[in-house]
């Protein structure tokens, strides 16, 4: 059995170093707007050996997995410490979400999570489940996580072991490693998808958010909401308006939700959020941009029509297919932006852009028109344009 035993964590260990250290290539010539890379930055096969498997020969002779993990997704991100930083959401095999933390010198490879996951502190209620942390290193000097928080629904008939309540957790920390946690935003809606804006407006915290009528359901929620509360460590939504809506016929038919915390750039706030629609393969999400002003950043100055990125290739297959979702980007100093996201609930990928790209993108893209015919038009301006130029030269 030793022999076994040798063998077995020998070409784990083997693989295992192989895939962290794989170097990663952009796919070229890309769209011009970002650059996708090649190889998922990480995998459930990215989470450490002791982690899944007991690595004591006489406890497990047959050097067996003894915690399976589903899913590596939903990160936020941040830089920290010259590193690049994702607080991952780990999915067990047993379905229970947790918050890991994984590092890269170079934010497109050898992402390796620190040995232990986070210790998240629950509230005075348990947390069922909870995932996909957004980080804002906010001006008052703590870096903030807010997260979903999944309880069961205690209104839910017998027997119905499906329905279930969403609110925004809130933690704070000054290290990564010990976190604060808040009490949980005080909302009229479920929410999911909260985000803490990095500034205060009017001397306020400002968030944005997702009301919905239910756990899955937007219902009446009428697309990325925004909201100034007075005090963060008892945070509590007395008003909120609608930024971001969605309309019929777009990708964000169904619902719509703000991805991380925007960028502040010269010409104006840059937000990553997710649309969601309907279709005959079920719900399809993608990744879209939209500009805020830069002094009141709730109000919309630029959106422009369609996704940013949609799933493609191995994006589309895994645990629920169809699906990009991302809550976490970077942005150097010298402008360039890593852009993670999730693929159908199960890995995660980068794409490199810059500020600068992204802002030209926006500004100068059309905006949905919501009819076919603005769409032609749209088009038939472009290669007039284009056809003009060609018979210049």
């Amino acid at each position: 059995m030793e022999r076994v035993f040798k063998k077995r964590l020998s070409a784990i260990t083997e693989n295992y170093e192989k895939l962290i250290t794989r170097k990663n290539e952009p796919l070229l010539p890309g769209n011009g707007i970002f650059e996708r890379y090649k190889y998922p930055v990480i995998t459930a096969d990215h989470t450490p050996v002791f982690w899944r498997y007991d690595m004591d020969s006489n406890t497990n002779p047959y050097f067996m997995e003894r915690f399976g993990i589903n899913g590596t997704f939903n990160a936020g991100a941040i830089k920290w410490q010259g590193k690049y930083i994702m607080v991952v959401r780990v999915e067990g095999n047993d379905r229970k979400s947790f918050f890991a933390i994984a590092e890269s010198p170079n934010g497109i490879d050898n992402f390796r999570f620190w040995d232990y996951p986070i210790t998240m502190p629950e509230t005075d209620i348990p947390d069922t489940n909870v995932y996909d942390m957004r980080l804002t290193a906010h001006e008052d000097g703590w870096i903030y996580g807010v997260f979903c928080t999944e309880r069961k629904d205690p209104n839910a008939p017998a027997g119905d072991l499906s329905s279930a309540v969403a609110a925004a957790g809130i933690a704070r920390t000054k290290n990564l490693v010990n976190w604060e946690r808040l009490p949980d935003l005080k909302t009229k809606s479920q929410q999911r998808n909260v985000v803490l804006h990095p500034e205060f407006v009017d001397g306020k915290y400002a968030l944005y958010t997702r009301p919905q009528d239910g756990f899955i359901d937007a219902g009446s929620g009428g697309g990325i909401g925004w909201a100034l509360i007075d005090d963060i460590t008892h945070a509590e939504i007395k008003e909120e308006k609608i930024i971001n809506f969605r309309y019929y016929h777009t990708i964000k038919e169904l619902k719509n939700g703000e991805g991380p915390h925007p960028i502040k750039t010269s010409k104006g706030w840059l937000h990553l959020a997710h649309g969601v629609r309907a279709c005959a393969a079920g719900l399809r999400y993608v990744l879209y941009l939209y500009m805020t002003d830069l002094k009141q950043p709730d109000k919309l100055i630029a959106e422009p029509a369609g996704h940013l990125m949609a799933p493609i290739g191995e994006e589309r297959v895994g645990d629920v297919s169809n699906v990009l979702f991302t809550n976490g980007w970077i942005a150097d100093e010298d402008g360039t932006v890593f852009l993670y996201y999730a693929s159908s609930d199960t890995r995660m990928h980068v794409a490199v852009s810059s500020v600068d790209r992204l802002v030209d993108y926006c500004l100068n893209t059309a905006a949905d028109g919501y009819r076919s015919t603005t769409s032609v038009e749209t088009l038939n301006s472009l290669i007039r344009k284009n056809l003009k130029i060609s018979h210049k030269s």
